[in-house]
């Protein structure tokens, strides 16, 4: 019997309202002029990447994390080095506010459908998502939060997906069995293969659309035995399922 779903955030629930590397090349243009679009989301795929590794889960905080993303995105497609320093005390500032809001962000056409028909079919819906604070900003500025039981954000709990915990966590705020559970989202790894290590059921999303807007399919990635889902209404009808037809 599913109690509780528990959904990612990025690729899930939400995304970009515009591609991100559009948004940087929006925000960097007074400053740094127009950068190439291809070099500038190629840079900012490196640049992120890097960051997780070097520091994971923000750490030194999230505004110097995302201002070393910035400044090498910026970089990286080109700009000049002297005029990023020049700019960057501006450049971020403004990028961290508009990816706080619906400015930077927008939710899923079925994202808001299917928190009400959970809802209404009294299961109750949770969010873990790898992110840092602004994601709370985020939430409530698109009207999801009330629609969430709890919300575990990666930077204020100390831990990353997929770390078992955050999803044993998540469980206990909400009461429910890790067998009363189903968590939903687009990473192979930290969603899918994290959930059911952890011991929940889990549903990977695989949205059709273009690469980088609403598909995410990860290299050589072998879905053999994963049950995929290319919407979130498709939880719905599988959470019915699951538990009888109810």
């Amino acid at each position: 019997m599913i109690r509780l779903v528990i959904f990612d955030a990025f690729g899930t629930i939400i995304a970009p309202r515009l591609p991100v590397y559009i948004q940087y090349s929006q925000t960097f243009a007074p400053y740094l002029g127009v950068l190439d679009s291809d070099a500038l989301k190629s840079a900012f795929r490196v640049a992120f990447k890097q960051l997780q590794t070097e520091k994971p889960n923000y750490e030194s905080g999230a505004e110097g994390w995302w201002g070393e993303v910035i400044k090498r995105t910026a970089i990286g497609a080109g700009a000049d080095p002297q005029a990023v320093d020049k700019s960057l005390h501006e450049i971020v500032p403004r990028l961290m506010k508009r990816f706080s809001s619906r400015e930077g962000y927008k939710a899923f056409h079925d994202s808001l459908p299917t928190l009400e028909r959970l809802q209404a079919m009294n299961i109750k819906s949770a969010l873990i998502s790898n992110a840092d604070s602004r994601m709370r900003l985020v939430l409530d500025d698109l009207s999801l939060t009330q629609h969430l039981s709890t919300v575990l954000i990666s930077e204020e709990e100390g831990v990353e997906k997929p770390a078992k915990e955050l999803f044993a966590k998540a469980c206990e705020r909400v009461g429910v069995g890790l067998d009363e559970v189903v968590h939903v989202g687009d990473e192979l790894d930290a969603d899918w293969r994290g959930a059911t290590r952890a011991g929940l059921q889990a549903l990977l999303v695989r949205r059709p659309g273009l690469e980088g807007e609403e598909e995410r399919k990860e290299d050589g990635e072998d879905l053999t035995g994963v049950d995929v889902v290319s919407s979130l209404l498709e939880v719905v009808d599988w959470v019915q399922r699951t538990n009888g037809g109810e």
